[in-house]
């Protein structure tokens, strides 16, 4: 009876409401289709407030699967917009997601530690984003104060990299989340190495064509293509490989309470990495990767480990400086012009920098951050610096906050560094986690010295998993008595099946 009434009721409300429900649909289909046709309008904005408001509560009730959602966006956040999936900004997807597991964190702020927020690496980012926010009154360009220009500056260099420490280090704040922070980055890493071995031996798509036409100048050099994956370009592609290769080769080395298979599949990922690198043709991916051996070495405080990766990757080097082997394989060729000082785009990128520094002179201050090339007139002083390719994140900050705001961002970058450093080489006892530390660390050194060498530190999906990495080394101290039990009961756990196989093959013998 109950059940016939639900019915009945079900079958009124449809009767009585069913053009509303319908109208509200199609409404909504079409919202949609002009979101994706037309990008961003008030009648789009209107009707997707409602699915925004669902989203925003299965966002609450799911954590988690709302910042691994988040995770692999930012990843492929450059692809979608290649292939015009993305109609809108191309920041919004990650800042959307970031401010709901903020607003969440806030709201459920018992549960989520956020304690453990307040740190040296927190304080940093406060510094350069305080900066960046006095940068709103930078008028060097005598062109009035832009607000709108500046903000979408400032959340490119200098918010993003606090939202992605925020979200890491509430979220990632178990042994589980940062296994499975490790994995995920591994398995995209390895999506990414597919699809540049894709492009290379089956070929790219049409789209990817029209945009190779468009940046044959830097993709296509002396007949070798520089493949680029799925990301902006080959630079970021070649930096970030270097980058995630180094991160992958430590903790195959130094996490023992991962299996033989997982220590194997993180290594397979470190080569399958390195492969990517050299595909790129990045020239700047070989010191990335070989400062983060480097410092490596140092962290590692195991001559047992010093003393092994010290030889390979000397012997892997001097073979890449000193001779010619491989010298037939077009991506090796283009990796060891790395090392000619004779290189002429090396020498284009001196002289423009040569350039700018007599504009430089007179603004201590930089151009201001919302100046570029779209809103500086020709008849500007600061014009030549702004169309000015910068060649280096390094170089665009200078450029854009001057000697002051270059300073101010070194500094803060080294205080944030050398404190994960801190911890991982007097902090923390569990080797494991030294090692997992110490990747990050490693990582994060490595994409910094790809940002001095090219325009990729603040590109996507660099930020969030070199930023968001760093400040997981901070919560590992918190974590490292439930890590110890972890790692004891795997262990165990381990040893027991061993002893159970070992009866029975014994048991199969007699």
């Amino acid at each position: 009876m109950m059940e016939n009434g639900k019915s009945d009721n079900i079958s009124k409300y449809t009767s009585e409401n069913g053009g509303k429900v319908l109208l509200l649909f199609l409404l909504f289909l079409i919202a949609l289709y002009q979101l994706i046709t037309m990008g961003i309008t008030g009648f789009a904005i209107v009707c997707m407030l409602p699915a925004v408001a669902l989203y925003a509560i299965f966002a609450m009730r799911h954590k988690m699967i709302t910042f691994w959602t988040l995770f692999v966006i930012n990843y492929f956040v450059m692809f979608l917009n290649r292939y015009s999936y993305m109609p809108v900004p191309v920041s919004m997807p990650n800042e959307v997601l970031e401010i709901i597991l903020l607003a969440i964190a806030i709201i459920d702020a018992k549960s989520l530690h956020l304690g453990r927020v307040a740190n040296i690496m927190f304080f940093a980012l406060v510094i350069w984003c305080g900066f960046c926010t006095i940068e709103v009154l930078n008028d060097t360009c005598d062109l009035g104060i832009d607000i709108a220009s500046w903000f979408s500056g400032a959340r490119l260099m200098a918010f993003q990299l606090m939202y992605a420490y925020l979200v890491c280090i509430i979220y990632i704040s178990t042994p589980k989340r940062v296994t499975t922070f490790l994995r995920l980055w591994a398995a995209l890493s390895l999506f990414a190495a597919f699809w540049a071995w894709k492009q290379q031996h089956i070929g790219f798509t049409s789209i990817e064509k029209a945009w190779l036409v468009y940046g044959a100048r830097t993709h296509i050099v002396n007949g070798i293509t520089r493949y680029f994956s799925i990301f902006s370009d080959a630079a970021n592609l070649g930096c970030n490989m270097a980058a995630s290769a180094v991160a992958f080769f430590i903790v195959s080395v130094s996490h023992k309470s991962i299996c033989g298979k997982e220590r194997i599949f993180f290594f397979i990922t470190g080569l399958a990495c390195t492969w990517t690198m050299f595909a790129s043709g990045t020239r700047t991916a070989i010191f990335c990767f070989a400062f983060g051996v480097s410092i490596y070495v140092f962290l590692s405080k195991s001559f047992k480990i010093a003393i092994p990766v010290t030889i390979v990757f000397g012997f892997f080097m001097f073979i890449l400086v000193f001779t010619t082997i491989g010298q037939g394989n077009s991506m090796i060729r283009r990796m060891r012009s790395a090392f000619n000082k004779e290189d002429a785009s090396l020498g284009t990128r001196e002289i423009n920098q040569t350039a700018m520094k007599k504009y430089m002179q007179d603004a201590p201050w930089g151009i201001g951050i919302s100046r570029n090339l779209g809103n500086v007139p020709a008849n500007n002083k600061y014009r030549k610096v702004s169309v000015t390719a910068p060649d280096s994140e390094y170089v665009f900050i200078w450029v854009h906050t001057g000697i002051i705001g270059i300073t101010t961002f070194i500094v803060t970058t080294m205080m944030m560094f050398l404190g994960a450093c801190i911890i991982v080489f007097f902090k923390l006892k569990n080797k494991s986690l030294q090692g997992i530390g110490a990747a990050f660390c490693c990582a994060f050194a490595a994409i910094h010295l790809g940002g001095y060498g090219n325009q990729i530190l603040m590109q996507f999906p660099n930020v969030l998993i070199f930023y968001g990495g760093l400040a997981v080394v901070y919560i590992l101290p918190h974590i490292e008595n439930e890590y110890d039990g972890l790692e004891k009961d795997i262990i165990s756990k381990r040893e027991e099946r061993k002893r159970l196989i070992a009866e029975k093959q014994r048991a199969s013998r007699d």
